[in-house]
């Protein structure tokens, strides 16, 4: 008699059955050990959220922007504040000149104003105001106060522009302080430069 079968069971079948069950749970190991391995090795191509903060340059379109409209967008983790400006908000400008604590924009230079904003309108063109939105005294950010005249936190007189809601610093629709006010300096302007004729880019500004 051939060891065959013991007690009808052919001889090795259970050798085979547990070499076939080892052989699926390997591959079924080996397939999640790749699963974890890939998702890491893809998410180094993702900009990290300390990349995203250190101040990769952000692209605007602004071709749809009306005058006297306002868009926020996030450079280096500060909004930034495009401002399209009409006409009779840019006339207001040189009238608040003898109220402002610095209207040539002169007390940081060149890296709270570049050189290509340091004029009457703080921009490279007259229209396009772009500041960073945070108050220079603690860090507050400033509301938007556009609409002329008497109001609360407001002189009768008000031009337009933006009043800091922390310690009342305020500000000219250039973004440039009012004399005898908390804020030691003007809201910053961040480089950038235009891509076109309806693209912003902030971050860089190789060619202004």
């Amino acid at each position: 008699m051939t060891q065959a079968s013991v007690n009808g069971v052919p001889h090795g079948a259970p050798a085979d059955k547990d070499k076939r069950n080892w052989i699926v749970a390997t591959c079924a190991m080996g397939g999640a050990g790749v699963a974890a391995v890939a998702v890491p090795f893809v998410s180094t191509f993702q900009p990290s959220e300390k990349a995203k903060a250190s101040g990769a340059a952000v692209e605007v379109d602004i071709s749809t922007m009306k005058p006297g409209e306002k868009l926020t967008v996030e450079w280096r983790g500060k909004p930034v504040w495009i401002l399209k400006r009409t006409p009779e908000q840019l006339a207001t400008l040189p009238q608040v000149d003898g109220l402002l604590a610095d209207p040539k924009s002169e007390r940081k230079l060149p890296e709270w104003t570049p050189e290509y904003a340091r004029n009457e309108t703080r921009s490279i063109k007259p229209e396009t105001l772009v500041v960073v939105g945070i108050c220079p005294h603690l860090g507050c950010s400033p509301s938007d106060k556009f609409q002329t005249g008497a109001q609360p936190s407001l002189p009768n007189d008000w031009e337009g522009g933006f009043l800091c809601p922390c310690h009342g610093s305020t500000f000219d629709l250039a973004g440039r302080v009012y004399k005898n006010k908390p804020s030691p300096d003007n809201l910053e302007v961040p480089p950038h430069m235009y891509l076109s004729d309806t693209k912003l880019l902030i971050g860089e500004d190789k060619k202004a």
